[in-house]
């Protein structure tokens, strides 16, 4: 399948160029190694012809910041599990123009649920336009064009889904279903934000050159207790009166299922963010933090020496004033 492909194909490999490459690298790498395997200087090459959609390949996928990225994590992410067709049939239509998404993610949060439908879009060129010189459109290297445009491949195809907000935390494959039964794997990195795009290669519309590919788009399920704010996690932790006045060292749920100890100063008004480096979502690109919003609870029930004892501590403080300045700072 096209997401297998990504991982059997070092696409750094074939254009000759570091992992960390720059764009400008990858860039003239391309320039001179199409030039060299152009179809139009090799006719009836096989091999030249293999190579030179090996190297168009290549270059689409990292000369993308985004599809960097995910092929980037697709590869260190390795060949997983793999799918077979099964499960209920897709529902029939002119044209094969849907997909089903027949497996859900891996993570519990199934997607079959009344039967939902997918449906793609045709569009897109897939043909680099800053490499135009390349295809006979203009004076191409030296003054001279290649000829004739070779053909182009097929248009892309658009589709959604939606996966478990662990799904998201930690990658997860997907299989949507083709109306004909095919099924199309779709892997999914892990750290993948709501709204994101994940390229399935050569699953889109037919063309003379190849088919296109399949976008899918990732909607992710909210969690009830994390929330995401870019790569960092947020969460609400209560702390009682004294713990918050008096300092405590307390423990807090991570996105790993154990807990981490965190120092709570003394003197810690409701509402402080405080800070746990790394604990926050991984991705390919680093790990965000994880932000624990501090909540000072108030008991709302008080037996009598509770009460006693808060009384000697308003009668202790009855000197402090909170709102001491306010008016000053509601002036218009």
């Amino acid at each position: 399948m096209a997401s297998q492909d990504w991982v059997d194909k070092d696409f750094y490999k074939i254009l000759g160029v570091p992992k960390d490459a720059s764009d400008a690298d990858i860039k003239k790498a391309y320039r001179k190694l199409a030039r060299k395997y152009h179809p139009d200087q090799n006719q009836g090459d096989a091999n030249s012809e293999r190579m030179f959609k090996d190297l168009s390949e290549a270059y689409s996928v990292l000369s993308d910041a985004e599809e960097r990225q995910q092929y980037d994590a697709i590869r260190a992410m390795g060949s997983g599990a793999r799918f077979t067709a099964g499960g209920p049939q897709g529902g029939g239509g002119a044209g094969g123009a849907g997909f089903e998404d027949i497996f859900g993610d891996l993570f519990g949060q199934t997607a079959r649920g009344g039967g939902r439908r997918t449906t793609f879009n045709a569009g897109g060129s897939n043909i680099p336009p800053e490499f135009a010189d390349l295809f006979g459109g203009g004076s191409g290297f030296g003054g001279g064009g290649f000829g004739a445009p070779p053909p182009t491949k097929g248009a892309d195809r658009t589709a959604s889904t939606t996966i478990s907000f662990a799904g998201s935390i930690n990658g997860t494959v997907i299989g949507l279903r083709e109306p004909n039964g095919e099924v199309v794997e779709v892997r999914v990195p892990a750290g993948v934000k709501d709204g994101q795009k994940i390229r399935v290669r050569g699953k889109g519309q037919p063309g003379a050159a190849g088919a296109g590919d399949l976008m899918v788009t990732v909607h992710v399920t909210p969690h009830d207790f994390f929330t995401r704010e870019g790569n960092n996690i947020r969460i609400h932790v209560p702390v009682s009166f004294p713990e918050a006045a008096l300092g405590a060292t307390i423990e807090v749920p991570t996105l790993t299922s154990d807990n981490v100890r965190l120092k709570v100063p003394a003197g810690t008004p409701s509402g402080r963010t405080l800070r746990v480096k790394g604990r926050g979502v991984h991705t390919s690109k680093g790990n965000g933090d994880l932000l624990v919003t501090i909540d000072v609870a108030v008991p709302t029930h008080l037996n009598k020496d509770a009460r006693e004892a808060v009384e000697a501590f308003a009668d202790a403080t009855k000197g402090e004033d909170p709102r001491a300045g306010l008016a000053a700072k509601a002036r218009l």
